[in-house]
């Protein structure tokens, strides 16, 4: 019988589960031996299992095309990755750490600006920021909180080292299919689980739930939490429609809510108004309030800011929140650290070259194909040039895009981003992954052991984007100490 593991290799970047060839990682060590000892037509049953229950389970998500919006089953690959939790506590310690930093930051922005007038940050970064809201200056919300819920993106290069590649503050999703990517490996592997010790993921809804109750403004031991969605034809509809239901939240579109003259927000439901203490947001900033933001939105609540800077409801996150996802801005997150906190940074940042300063810029110009090249603020993988992987005519059509607008463009290096084990046709071969951890911050500050491990199903690509063919893994964060 063929190894599954016949013609692995890992020898171009760091690899999660192996060493080298044929010597397993020590936490990843039961796995791989197990699935070392199962047929090609076992491992096929798994994988068709797999897609069944993902049928069956309705979990989808939209890619929007020229053709119209398309609902397409979750691409997920039955082979999870995994992390030894020894190493996992330092990672989630930088997390916390960073994300206090955050919003450290923007309160300061939105108040006295004092790491503006320190001459941290350039006034103009703030100021010609996409995501600054002038509305949203002076305002407090509670705890000091802006961003309650956070998706940091993490990688690993080939020197081991985990990077911060983003922050996502403003609507950070996919953590439905990190919840769903588990009850998945449970149905196709319940044998390999039950020897194991993975640290669990499924507190997360109660943990979201405790948070969001902890920001409200009223004074309350049962608050009214609704989750707002943009409504089905949004891409994470699933994930709004599974946490609202998993929390026992309602789950509300604009038009359900209205703000009386008492600049409160209710509910409208058969038996009257109810009144809505806080509200965990699924849209963006532009299309929330059509009286501050775009007048033409209906998918937001007319008078919401109103009832928010009156103090009567509250926002997960808080309007604002993303000035601090712009990717010009995340260069400073690890001297805000030592700014704010006193700290030395735990987790560092890719280095990155900002277009707007003139030193940066002449070195991604001279270096365009060698770099990774982002938009500052747009997500899914859009608009950014990975130099290596295109040709020279891509390369200086880019070149041309940064010119028009460089403030609105970082350089990066091109990472040799770690590997793991993916099913491709039966056998297993190396493909690049990120790790998206969720960290929530309120009253207290939690994060997902572990997060949403996401693969490049394309043979040598570094995009993992589900719009742009990724898929996702398990993540399992396993306790080593005793074995």
């Amino acid at each position: 019988m063929k190894s599954i593991w016949e013609n692995y290799t890992t020898e171009n970047a760091y690899d999660e589960l192996m060493y080298s060839e044929f010597q397993p990682r020590p936490v990843s060590h039961s796995l791989c031996q197990y699935l070392n000892s199962l047929k090609k037509t076992d491992i096929d049953k798994r994988k068709i299992a797999a897609e069944l229950a993902i049928m069956e389970m309705g979990i989808t998500f939209t890619v929007y095309s020229d053709e119209g919006n398309i609902d397409r089953a979750w691409p997920f690959d039955i082979i999870p990755r995994i992390m030894d939790a020894r190493e996992w506590r330092v990672i989630e310690q930088g997390l916390k750490q960073r994300l206090t930093a955050l919003n450290c930051f923007i309160s300061d922005v939105y108040g006295e600006q004092q790491f503006i007038k320190d001459g941290k940050i350039p006034s103009e970064t703030i100021n010609s920021s996409k995501n600054f809201r002038k509305e949203c200056v002076g305002m407090k919300p509670r705890h000091n909180v802006w961003a309650n819920i956070c998706g940091t993106d993490l990688v690993r290069n080939k020197d081991g080292i985990m990077y911060v590649l983003e922050d996502n503050l403003r609507v950070p999703s996919g953590v439905s299919y990190m919840l769903e990517n588990r009850v998945i490996t449970k149905r196709v592997f319940p044998e390999l689980l039950q020897g194991i010790d993975i640290l669990p993921i499924d507190d997360y809804p109660t943990q979201l739930q405790d948070m969001l109750a902890s920001i409200a403004f009223a004074d309350t031991d049962k608050p009214l939490i609704v989750v707002l969605t943009p409504g089905i034809y949004n891409s994470a509809y699933f994930e709004h429609a599974y946490l609202a239901q998993q929390m026992g939240a309602q789950l509300v579109e604009g038009n359900d809510l209205v703000v009386k003259d008492d600049n409160c927000v209710y509910m409208r439901t058969i038996e009257g108004l109810e009144k809505v203490d806080v509200i965990y947001r699924r849209i963006d900033d532009d299309f929330l309030d059509p009286e501050v933001f775009r007048k033409d939105s209906t998918l937001g609540v007319p008078g919401l800011m109103r009832a928010w800077q009156a103090g009567n409801v509250a926002l997960a996150n808080a309007p604002g929140a993303g000035v601090a996802d712009d990717k010009v801005v995340y260069a400073y997150v690890p001297e805000m650290i030592r700014y704010y906190l006193n700290e030395e940074p735990i987790l560092p940042n890719v280095p990155t070259y900002l277009c707007s300063n003139k030193e940066h810029y002449d070195y991604v110009m001279d270096h365009l194909a060698e770099l990774v090249v982002k938009p500052a603020n747009e997500s899914g993988g859009y608009g950014m040039l990975v130099g290596p992987h295109s040709t020279a005519k891509e390369v200086e059509a880019f070149r041309k895009v940064i010119q028009a607008d460089p403030r609105n463009y970082i350089g990066q290096p091109t990472l040799a981003i770690s590997t793991a084990p993916t099913l491709c046709k039966g056998k297993l071969e190396p493909r690049h992954i990120d790790l998206r951890p969720f960290i929530l911050q309120g009253e207290n500050t939690f994060v997902t052991a572990g997060g949403l491990t996401r693969v490049a199903l394309r043979k040598g690509s570094l995009v993992v984007n589900s719009s742009q063919g990724g898929g996702s893994k398990d993540t399992w964060i396993i306790n080593m100490e005793g074995n």
